[in-house]
């Protein structure tokens, strides 16, 4: 079984892992932890005595949103292409399907009250509380905060006065003064948003501020994250080159941590940025995959080709190159 057969049964059974490769002038040695502590993921270059990378696989983070209507149309549809998992609960059947939210992998109907029946909350959940009623927000909240985990982010929509009856209605009930003060609301960024659309974005847009912020429960690793559809290429190759960016400096067209499997039959899978310099980058996996040591790093620079074709990109960024 090679590394990314075993990466795949972590990814079957719903586990988080780290791959950890260190790659030396004699080859490259790779191991998958399980460990919550080693899943951080970065690139470390020792010069001529090699490297090390950790890239690191989780579920995606869900975003649970309770109540069905005009914001969280628009607000399920960013979320999923944003990487959320998308849950929507309301206790209309006319607001509660899939045929509304095509976006959404789950849509859930029955009373608000009924919602631990329903969902089991995790910590890296993000909850959105947008319905139609300050008794429904109780309700939701009330389940928030009688669960044992607390969310990574929770948020309720509303005005002053309406967010204001809420929680000291909750307080008045004896839930946690702590938890409650860490209620986002009012929800989203500060950008004036008015439409559903535009408080949407907003929302959204906060989320993806509290995905990315280093916090303490860890649940931020950086760019090098494995998606499922790699890990299982991968595991099924019958010899590959891997392609990983782990350097960028100025504009690119790829982050760090972005991927590219070269299989032995010339398809590919996933792109470091298309263009040139990933056909450059091509070219060179094949020199590498012949050498003893079967790794190198290899440096793009596209400010030439931004200047000839009137490109965007135009800076620069390095290419581990490996062979699997």
């Amino acid at each position: 079984m090679n590394i990314f057969e075993n990466a795949l049964e972590f990814v079957r059974q719903g586990r988080e892992f780290s791959v950890l490769s260190k790659y030396s002038p004699t080859g490259i040695i790779k191991g998958i932890s399980g460990r919550k502590e080693a899943v951080r993921g970065g690139f470390s270059s020792f010069g001529d005595e090699g490297a090390e990378l950790s890239e690191y696989y989780a579920l995606k983070p869900r975003l649970i949103v309770f109540g069905g209507g005009h914001i969280a149309l628009p607000l399920t549809s960013i979320g999923a292409m944003c990487g959320f998992e998308v849950a929507v609960y309301d206790d209309r059947p006319a607001f509660a399907n899939a045929k509304r939210f095509p976006y959404a992998a789950k849509t859930l109907c029955d009373s608000f009250d009924n919602v631990a029946n329903h969902i089991a909350l995790s910590d890296r959940d993000y909850v959105v509380i947008v319905t139609r009623g300050h008794r429904n927000d109780q309700d939701c909240l009330r389940y928030v905060l009688a669960q044992g985990v607390e969310p990574f982010y929770c948020g309720m929509i509303g005005s002053k006065r309406r967010v204001a009856i809420v929680l000291n209605q909750l307080r008045d009930e004896g839930y946690p003064a702590d938890r409650i003060e860490k209620i986002n609301s009012p929800i989203g960024l500060d950008i004036g948003a008015v439409t559903p659309e535009e408080i949407a974005v907003a929302i959204v847009g906060q989320l993806i501020e509290y995905r990315r912020r280093d916090d303490r429960r860890g649940h931020y690793h950086g760019n090098f994250q494995f998606a499922p559809e790699e890990i299982e290429r991968l595991a099924e190759s019958d010899g590959a080159a891997l392609l990983t960016v782990v350097r960028t400096d100025g504009s690119t067209p790829r982050e760090e941590g972005a991927r590219m499997i070269i299989f032995s039959d010339g398809s590919t899978f996933g792109t470091i940025g298309g263009g040139c310099s990933e056909a450059d980058a091509a070219r060179q996996a094949r020199q590498v995959l012949d050498t003893e040591r079967g790794w190198g790093v290899y440096a793009v620079d596209m400010t030439d080709d931004a200047d000839e074709d009137g490109m965007v990109c135009g800076g620069s960024m390095k290419v581990l190159i490996e062979r699997i």
